[in-house]
């Protein structure tokens, strides 16, 4: 997983790296919590597009806590910005709400997604 910019600090190393693995194992993943309008709305995009992501709700995963405090950590730590729906394409994090609907609006969420190997148009 790639976080251009960021490091890691070693009370996160474990986490980071189980967050690695997961958004890796699959070509998008979408990390929510359950009952997020926002996170609703960015699983029906891409389920609208063809794609059948890996949903990981952080609410009902065992680490979700941690997870959720890494991703504001990659976000900058901004509390007026909530750290989900976090989308991954091909191990990368592509960022959330706004960042998915701008990619789908410029139409460069396509490309993306086909490159992942997430749809095969």
């Amino acid at each position: 997983m790639k976080m251009e910019g960021r490091e890691t600090t070693t009370e996160f190393e474990p986490t980071y790296e189980r967050l690695r693995l997961l958004t890796s194992a699959n070509a998008v993943v979408i990390l929510t919590i359950s009952g997020c309008c926002m996170c609703h709305v960015v699983k029906q995009l891409l389920h609208g597009l063809g794609v059948g992501p890996a949903v990981v709700e952080l609410d009902r995963h065992g680490d979700g806590h941690h997870i959720l405090a890494v991703l504001r950590r990659f976000s900058g730590g901004a509390a007026a910005q909530p750290p989900v729906p976090a989308v991954f394409v091909g191990g990368k994090f592509l960022g959330g709400i706004e960042t998915v609907m701008g990619c789908h609006i410029n139409g460069s969420l396509v490309p993306l997604l086909k490159d992942a190997g997430a749809l095969w148009l």
